[in-house]
């Protein structure tokens, strides 16, 4: 399957705009059909996500696009229109739970084209189809880029806009053939948001978050995916927990187990991804070393191979797709109890003290598994800064930005010390790779001993912030 990631602009062709008159390259004319495939309540389109068939001088292509970040992923196959490749439909689970796909749109495009500046620029004339009849007509311009960054993209904007093109939207064909409104960011809450507003907007928030770095994790291809995931099921536990006071205390709990249990089944997968890409690096600079070594990277990589098998198993099951199910009714209306009057502010406030008393009582040189406690500690506490964040203000992004970083220092701590251990579990019995397990434990030392002289500055510095946001 081949993968693209397209970073694209989209404006309107003026009346006057003539795409050959740009200059560059002329690209050759082509025409095609596509036929978009979704679930008859379009849930693909609802989340950003098309796929269609395209048919183009007699050959059939599969296009599957997902988006990332202000790009789109474009994974493509060759088939025949009959039913979508297996390996495409089951990047969707998470979208489709066992709804049949079907063709919602069928649309022919003329595209004619001039390669400019290290980007193809395209005027596409779409008709809309419904059996042999065109329904209505658009014109829109495309400038994808090839090569370049953002400036790039926006030099070449500047240069369409000077020769007639007009101001477009990024819109993808098939919601104007439908007349779709594109998933777009939601408007930050008031401050003055109430609390069960607050919360179910962030299980939204974080449901989005799910679904969006599903197929990724799925493919495999970008790490980035899982750990993303990862973390959405990570805040979604953590906002349960913080929520308490608020929320439905079995239901909340029933819904954080399930979460663990997704947790955990993510964990030894991600885990293995930091640590084989940081040895990674770490072997490389042995020198003459670095064959010895290969070996551990080798037994890492197996090991990780067969922990993202587990990974999509585990998102492949029925317990998984009952779990998004329970997530998105936590979105739309979370079981609330009490009075509902707690500000989420004091909730922050009360899970900082308890943070400030674990970390008062470490003492100077604590123990490392009492360091990883307390990172979890400043964990709980940034997640609850985060859902209490409207409240907050710019003070708390302070305090979040300064125990994320704090977090970061601990986290290189841990790190180190799983890393030392898995590598002389590793060396043990391998006499051959005693030289080189030992300069990589003594890396791994180093940089414990860093993260142990880095965090008390860090925590001072965030003990600093949370008095400045204190409610």
């Amino acid at each position: 399957m081949k993968e693209h990631l397209e970073r694209e602009l989209k404006l309107a062709p003026g009346d006057g705009f003539r795409v050959h008159e740009l200059g560059g390259e002329p690209l050759p004319t082509r025409v095609f059909v596509s036929t978009y495939h979704d679930t008859p309540d379009l849930r693909l389109a609802q989340h950003g996500l098309t796929f269609r068939h395209r048919v183009e001088d007699g050959t059939g292509l599969w296009q599957l696009k997902l988006p990332r970040g202000s790009a789109r992923l474009e994974l493509e196959r060759q088939g025949p229109p009959a039913r979508p490749p297996e390996e495409m439909v089951a990047l969707l689970g998470a979208f489709l739970r066992g709804e049949e796909l079907v063709p919602v749109a069928r649309l022919r495009t003329r595209r004619e084209g001039v390669h400019l500046d290290g980007a193809e620029v395209v005027e596409d004339s779409v008709a809309v189809l419904e059996a042999q009849h065109v329904t209505r007509r658009f014109r829109e311009l495309e400038i994808e880029l090839l090569d370049g960054d953002e400036r790039t993209l926006r030099r070449l904007e500047k240069a369409l806009r000077r020769a007639g093109a007009e101001e477009g939207t990024f819109l993808p064909k098939l919601y104007r053939a439908l007349d779709l409104a594109y998933p777009e960011e939601r408007p930050p809450l008031d401050p003055d948001a109430p609390p069960g507003e607050a919360l179910a907007a962030a299980f939204r928030d974080q449901y989005e978050r799910l679904l969006a770095h599903d197929p990724g994790t799925r493919l495999g291809s970008d790490p980035e995916d899982l750990h993303q995931l990862r973390v959405a099921t990570r805040r979604l536990r953590a906002f349960l927990r913080a929520g308490r006071p608020l929320l439905d205390r079995p239901w909340a709990e029933s819904l954080r187990a399930e979460l663990g249990w997704l947790g955990s089944a993510l964990g030894p997968a991600r885990d293995l991804d930091v640590l084989v890409e940081h040895l990674r690096e770490e072997v490389g600079e042995l020198g003459a070393d670095a064959g010895a070594a290969a070996g551990l990277l080798e037994s890492f990589d197996e090991e990780r191979a067969r922990a993202r098998e587990a990974v999509v198993e585990a998102l492949s099951s029925d317990r998984y797709l009952g779990l998004l199910d329970r997530v998105e009714a936590a979105a739309a209306a979370p079981r609330l109890a009490g009075d509902g009057k707690t500000r989420l502010a004091e909730i922050w406030w009360r899970e900082w003290k308890r943070t400030r008393a674990a970390f008062d009582a470490l003492g100077e040189e604590p123990p490392d598994d009492e360091l990883h406690a307390s990172r979890i500690r400043v964990k709980r506490a940034r997640y609850a800064a985060e859902l209490a964040a409207h409240e907050l203000g710019r003070k708390g992004k302070g305090f979040v930005s300064a125990a994320k970083a704090l977090q970061d220092v601990l986290g290189e701590h841990q790190d180190a010390v799983v890393a030392e251990e898995r590598i002389r579990a590793w060396a043990d019995g391998r006499p051959e790779a005693a030289g080189a397990a030992a300069r990589l434990v003594e890396l791994e030392r180093d940089r414990r001993a860093e993260a142990r002289a880095a965090w008390p500055a860090a925590w001072d510095e965030l003990r600093r912030r949370a008095r400045k946001a204190k409610p």
